[in-house]
């Protein structure tokens, strides 16, 4: 796979989290397991590049913000 690329934040506390995984329903899954936890902007979907394996999901986590679970 191809490395992620770099993304900046302005503030401590905000993360991006760039998940390789082998299938949708694995991004998806912890993807869903993060927004649990933390205020998360989700992606809808995962992207794929033709002739590589797997998928990428991108989402932005904001650590400041806890949810009680």
């Amino acid at each position: 796979m191809k490395p992620i690329n770099e993304a900046h934040l302005s503030e401590p506390g905000l993360l991006v989290v760039d998940v390789a995984a082998a299938d949708d329903e694995t991004a998806m899954v912890f993807q869903q397991e993060i927004a649990l936890r933390w205020a998360t902007a989700t992606a809808e979907r995962t992207s794929h590049v033709p002739d590589e394996p797997g998928v990428r999901l991108r989402c932005y986590v904001d650590l400041r913000q806890r949810l009680d679970t």
